[in-house]
């Protein structure tokens, strides 16, 4: 747990960027689809987790989501860090303040650690394979609610508008399924929430690796199940549909979807 006492160090120390933050819409550029972000604190706070870890971790490989050549080729060779530095850009643009910080650590292709840092509640999400998760240092863990007793929270892939429809029938479903659903706008914090049993289940149709990267193995670790929508692992070398829950939430989602 070493390294990753020092990453959540260089979190919080990052985070204090997020905190600090001023004039955010005046430094706001379009990225590819509807409503997708990248702001100059984006930029800054991934440059600043680069290089911080780079001296934690020399020669390790770095795949960002603000970054122009992510080389995913290298994802199964050697340490690769996958980092989103704030997972919730569009909370983040209108002051929402329900934002994360998102670092999960691969060796050889495997998840090995993660950690996810919400710097508005002070509140550092993390897990090491075999270890268990925390929060905060207390250990956390999925509940075992029915999926009619839980919580859902979903995304609803805003930036390919074409995955609307599909997203809101599964929607409707899980609503008059569940006892009701949250859209938060931070899959990380949402993987989390699953993990210490703020809810039950989550899911969007598609998710990129840095959104759900590190929240995977938090979510894992606290005793969650997570794959693709189809049963299969996840990738971390390409976007994916993402369905996360306790054991007894995932298998009532397949007997309602």
């Amino acid at each position: 747990m070493e390294l990753i006492y020092k990453i959540s160090k260089v979190l919080i120390e990052a985070g204090k960027i997020i905190l600090a933050a001023d004039n955010i819409n005046d430094n706001i550029t379009q990225k590819h689809g509807t409503a997708n972000f990248v702001t100059t604190y984006d930029l800054t706070v991934q440059n600043f987790l680069y290089h911080r870890i780079s001296d934690l971790v020399p020669g390790a490989h770095f795949i960002g989501e603000e970054s122009t050549e992510n080389r995913m080729e290298l994802i199964n060779d050697g340490i690769n860090f996958i980092i989103d530095p704030i997972d919730g850009t569009t909370n983040f643009v209108h002051g929402y303040r329900h934002s994360a910080i998102s670092i999960a650590l691969l060796r050889d292709g495997i998840i090995t650690a993660g950690l996810v840092y919400n710097p508005y509640l002070d509140e550092m999400f993390y897990a090491k394979r075999g270890e268990g998760a925390f929060l905060n240092k207390k250990s956390i863990h999925v509940s075992d609610r029915q999926l009619h007793d839980g919580l859902v929270s979903f995304g609803t892939t805003p930036y390919k508008r074409e995955y609307t429809e599909a997203s809101f029938q599964i929607i409707k479903k899980l609503f008059t399924s569940s006892r009701d659903i949250r859209r938060s706008g931070s899959a990380a914090l949402d993987l989390c929430y699953v993990a210490c049993a703020r809810c039950d289940l989550f899911f969007e149709v598609e998710l990129s690796p840095w959104d759900y990267a590190a929240g995977s193995i938090i979510l894992e670790e606290s005793g969650g199940v997570i794959s693709s929508f189809k049963q299969t692992r996840l990738p971390f070398d390409a976007s994916s549909s993402v369905i996360a829950a306790n054991p007894n939430a995932y298998r009532d989602f397949y007997d309602i979807i």
